[in-house]
């Protein structure tokens, strides 16, 4: 069994070679080389922008290459709560802004001949309890409501849907048909390699500091100093040690996953159930299958934590979930552990705007756990900012002024305000 530093994604997929040798200057810098950053640089290479990516460790390190790898439509959390939290008209620009993002992911995936086990089946979540029964067939209306599809199947339907029986508490799922599953880490490299191809340049270079200089920014590195005329900042839970400004806004938390050694075909679709918070799982295409959460049962719920080495309270709870609502899925081994730190907002809503106090600062973060759906799309929003000089309206529900989004307090647990 392996507990380490890399994610299964990142141990089944080929690194991406990075340059050491940084230019004096260039048109955009990429700071990041997750999956905002490779989709930014992607999108700017393609209109034929001098632009470096730069990255401090590989590309798809951080969080890209540790998620559960859904590309699943919508905002984080539920519709009906996403409406709640951010009002109608921004659940709803959520919703049409990541199904344009599956859109363009099958687009570029094609054109780009990128292989990252990419399919559609569809994302399931549980219903557990009467509660969340009545909550998720409240959401079924909703999301139909506003032209979008959703199912809720009962507990007979779900279980053709799903090769090993059902425990008695599963009382059925509401389905979002055609939503995605993939292979994260063979995806953000198969992209930065696609960028690559179009004429970005990749660089390994940790970032000391982003300091204005007449109409250009100097960016210090461990490898020397880079000028740009536009820098767009795209590193996850690190922006607010690079931009203090938003470190108030936007704050750390441990996110855990582990591996279990491959099965025969068990689970086709993305499956999420509200057992602590939230917790999701998915079979890959060599049988093995993947799962992850349950940070809420960690001290402080791991929010303002650093430490990106698996949790045994965490381990032991994921390890639970399984037996618990499948009882008779075969033995189960765990061969791999990790954890990845998400860039978690109070809103759980992504921050895509320019940095008032740096001109000529773009940031993308505060993803929340939940940036897959929205990587291709924004990193066209970005590039199209980074091209005409101003933020294309449809950024304005992502924007730090919203009404939305707090500051988390300086407490220890770092609880919202």
């Amino acid at each position: 069994m392996i507990s380490d530093s890399i994610s299964y994604w990142q141990r089944t997929a080929p690194i991406i070679p990075l340059s050491t040798d940084l230019p004096r200057s260039v048109d955009v810098a990429v700071i990041g080389g997750g999956l905002m950053g490779t989709t930014t640089s992607y999108w700017l290479a393609r209109r034929g922008i001098a632009v470096a990516l730069l990255e401090q460790e590989a590309i798809g390190w951080g969080a890209t290459g540790r998620n559960g790898g859904f590309v699943v439509a919508g905002p984080a959390g539920g519709y009906l709560d996403a409406i709640t939290r951010l009002g109608h008209e921004t659940a709803y620009a959520v919703m049409t802004d990541t199904l344009t993002n599956q859109r363009l992911l099958r687009q570029v995936l094609e054109e780009e001949a990128i292989e990252c086990d990419y399919r559609e089946p569809g994302n399931i979540r549980l219903a557990l309890t009467e509660t969340q029964e009545q909550q998720l067939r409240e959401e079924v209306t909703a999301f139909r409501a506003d032209g979008f599809l959703a199912d809720f199947l009962d507990r007979e339907t779900l279980q053709t849907l799903i090769k090993t029986e059902l425990s008695a508490e599963i009382r059925g799922g509401r389905l979002k048909p055609a939503q995605g599953l993939i292979h994260s880490a063979r995806f953000v490299r198969g992209l930065a390699q696609a960028a690559l191809r179009r004429g970005a340049r990749g660089y390994q270079a940790r970032i000391q500091s982003l300091v204005p200089d007449g109409d250009h920014l100097r960016i210090e590195t461990t490898r020397g100093t880079l000028h740009a005329a536009t820098v767009v900042v795209a590193v996850n839970a690190w922006v607010g040690k690079l931009l203090p400004e938003l470190a108030e806004f936007v704050v750390p938390q441990r996110e855990q996953m582990l591996a279990y050694a491959p099965l025969p075909p068990v689970f086709s679709h993305g499956i999420s159930a509200d057992i602590m918070a939230g917790e999701y799982f998915q079979q890959t295409l060599d049988g093995t299958i993947l799962i992850g959460g349950c940070n809420t049962i960690a001290p402080g719920e791991d929010i303002g934590v650093w430490e990106t080495t698996p949790l045994p309270v965490v381990q032991t709870a994921i390890e639970a979930i399984l037996p618990r609502l499948f009882p008779a899925l075969a033995p189960l081994q765990v061969v791999q552990r990790w954890a990845g730190l998400l860039d978690c907002t109070t809103d759980s809503h992504p921050i895509v705007d320019a940095v008032a106090t740096r001109p000529h600062v773009l940031v993308v973060c505060g993803l929340s756990g939940h940036g897959m759906p929205f990587g291709l799309r924004f990193g066209q929003l970005v590039s199209d900012a980074v091209v005409n000089g101003t933020l294309p309206a449809a950024l304005k529900p992502y924007q730090l002024d919203r009404p939305s989004i707090k500051k988390w307090d300086n407490t220890p647990s770092l609880r919202k305000d």
